[in-house]
Order: structure tokens, then C-alpha cells, then sequence
């Protein structure tokens, strides 16, 4: 079922094609779905609402019948029958004969899975460790390819682009660098929990990417080194921070009050926030 809510967004029913482990902490799940041609996107770090089952259901339950009212009546049911409710990035879109959107790729950092794993794990990591082909979700996305939930926009004149994530920004990162123009220059800074997490990256010539992995380390542990880097001379800087807020935030002073870029010429957005769940995110607005 399919219902509309208010563009440029819609619901779409997916099931997984095919699931990748990237690395001892991240893995990449392919979705599909019959009616996934209408979802239109021309963003590198597009937005977008999973919305997962629990264990023991077979879809996720979201009571799309209420039309614009759907909100409410999640909100409403069950806490072991809402269905749970995640933010993630678009990493990849797949195209048809026709032009049309056949698959998408999204990045799950499997947060206290595996051997050694710190913390306890949630409910979107257990889902994604253990996604088979066939599984039924949600998604809320796009329906309007140029929209709100884009945030990469750098000013026509930039001639310097400057990035850092920790590994829940690496999918939105990652295809930003992949698209970037020829002759545009990029220094991009990417935190992962381990080694082995840094995924395959098709870089321009004229993008330098700077691999920092924590393995014991704290997130954020990659700031110094940002703050440390001598960057090439430009006029005209745009900068993308995202990731745990606090870092985000730490690192958007730093650009704009030690290294004197535009306010205007910096996006940052905080996808987590150390030691809160979305959920309490979500409660506090």
C-alpha cells in the first residue's frame, strides 16, 4: 500500500533485494519495490525515514490508512508494535531501461554487533545484521528530486570543498565525493570505527580523502587532526559537517570563527547525538 503525505515525500513498501557486510561494522542493504520508480532524487545526501518491523512481524506497522493523520496514529500504538523508526542517507540510486529509480542502497552502521562490539545493540543494527532477502519495510523519501532533505548545496563559485563525517555521514559523504565535478578541490576527512570499515571510494583526482579509523577511540577522534590540517588557499570555501552533533558542532565554530569562512558557505547537520536514542532526539524536537 502507498499513500501519499505531502510532497515532495511519499511512503514507499520495499522489500530487500540483497544485503553486503562493508566492513566489521557496517553493511549495505539493496531495497526494491514495485512502485520505487516514482522516487526521484538528485541529491547526494538525500534524507530518509525507515521504518523497520519488530521481531516476529512480517511488515512494519504504520497506519497509513489515517492519511495525513498516519503521525499521530503511529505515535498512538504500541511501543512493541510501532513500528521503529530510523534516519539514514540515500548512498546509491540504480536505474532501469526506462530511466526510472529500480533500486536504492542504504548504508546501517551495526552499532554493538559482532565480537567485541561495545554497547548494546538497537533495534535498527539488529535488523540490518540479520536482513534477508524478501524482508518488508517503509520508507518515506522523495517523490520531488530537487527537495528539503538535500543539504549539499555548494554556491556555484566554490573552488574549495571541504568535508568531515563519522561513519553515519561516510554513505552521504561517499557519493558526495564520487559526484564531484572534475577540477573542483576536495579535502575530506571520514571517521570509521575500524580499518576495515573505509569502503570502496571512487575519488576524483582533485579530491584528497583522509581515512581516520578509531578502533578504541571515542567518536570525535578525529578533530584534532581536521583542526590541525593546512588546507589550500581558496576564496571561496564551502564546507559539509555532519554526524554526532556535538562534533558537528565543535567543528562548524572552528571553520567559521578560526578559519574565517562565511556562515553561509557551511552546512551542518548532527544525525546523532552521544548518548541519546532517536527516539529522545525526536521528543526533544
Amino acid at each position: 500500500m502507498t499513500t501519499a503525505v505531502a510532497a515532495p515525500f511519499r511512503f514507499f513498501s520495499l522489500q530487500v533485494s540483497r544485503t553486503r557486510r562493508l566492513g566489521p561494522s557496517l553493511a549495505r542493504v539493496t531495497f526494491t519495490g514495485p512502485d520505487l520508480h516514482a522516487f526521484h532524487s538528485d541529491g547526494h545526501d538525500q534524507s530518509l525515514s525507515l521504518f523497520l518491523p519488530h521481531p516476529g512481524q512480517d511488515e512494519p506497522r504504520v497506519p497509513l490508512e489515517l492519511g495525513d493523520g498516519w503521525w499521530q496514529g503511529w505515535r498512538e500504538l504500541p511501543d512493541d508494535v510501532r513500528a521503529v523508526m530510523r534516519s539514514y542517507t540515500l548512498r546509491a540510486l540504480r536505474r532501469d531501461a526506462r530511466g526510472r529509480t529500480a533500486e536504492i542502497d542504504v548504508d546501517f552502521v551495526l552499532h554493538g554487533i559482532g565480537a567485541g562490539a561495545a554497547g548494546a545493540a538497537g533495534p535498527a543494527s539488529r535488523w540490518a545484521a540479520g536482513a534477508a532477502p524478501g524482508d518488508r519495510v517503509l520508507l518515506l523519501g522523495p517523490a520531488v528530486a530537487d527537495n528539503r532533505a538535500i543539504r549539499f548545496r555548494p554556491p556555484g563559485d566554490t573552488d574549495l570543498v571541504v568535508i568531515w563525517g563519522d561513519e553515519t555521514a561516510v554513505p552521504a559523504a561517499c557519493a558526495i565525493v564520487e559526484a564531484l565535478p572534475p577540477g573542483l578541490r576536495a579535502r575530506v576527512w571520514l571517521e570509521v570505527p575500524h580499518a576495515g570499515d573505509v569502503p570502496p571510494l571512487r575519488a576524483p583526482a582533485d579530491a584528497e580523502v583522509t581515512w581516520l579509523a578509531r578502533e578504541e577511540g571515542a567518536p570525535g577522534s578525529s578533530l584534532d587532526a581536521v583542526r590541525a590540517a593546512q588546507l589550500p588557499s581558496a576564496e571561496r570555501p564551502y564546507v559539509w559537517l555532519a554526524g554526532e552533533s556535538g562534533c558537528v558542532k565543535e567543528l562548524r565554530r572552528h571553520f567559521t570563527g578560526e578559519r574565517g569562512v562565511d556562515r553561509r558557505r557551511v552546512t551542518f547537520t548532527g544525525y546523532w547525538r552521544r548518548g541519546l536514542t532517536e527516539e529522545q532526539l525526536r521528543e526533544e524536537g
